[in-house]
């Protein structure tokens, strides 16, 4: 990867072998990610996110759907609301919780891409150099 500085902010651009170019990350991108990726280290949460990834669920469906007791889910849904990285909406007197921000559906959707059912990695799809 070829580093270039970017003007703007000083920060460093990174030439990838796929032509994109990504700005290096600053020290509190780097904290909030990290945070991010710790917060979906855990199955449950991540299986939650992914759930709510694909539709609009209220606890009970999203508790028996990954196995846990309602209120196992509530405590992990709840902090995965409070980083932002679900959402909810009340309909009546249930909460319902779905993932509408698009960098967290990209980012799920392309962990399970990456990661085949039987849990190896999945073969990357041929590179195909723009013109």
């Amino acid at each position: 990867m070829d580093l270039m500085p970017c003007a703007a902010d000083h920060r460093h651009l990174a030439y990838g072998h796929n032509g994109l170019v990504i700005p290096e990350p600053t020290r509190p991108q780097l904290d909030v990610a990290a945070r991010t990726f710790a917060l979906l280290a855990t199955p449950v949460r991540l299986h939650l996110v992914a759930l709510a990834a694909e539709g609009e669920y209220d606890v009970g469906t999203l508790s028996d759907r990954v196995g846990v007791s309602i209120a196992t889910a509530s405590q992990h849904l709840s902090k995965l609301r409070l980083a932002g990285v679900i959402s909810a909406r009340r309909d009546g007197r249930r909460q319902i919780y779905t993932v509408d921000d698009p960098h967290v559906l990209t980012l799920v959707q392309q962990i399970f891409e990456h990661i085949a059912p039987d849990g190896t990695l999945a073969p990357d799809p041929p590179f195909v150099r723009p013109q």
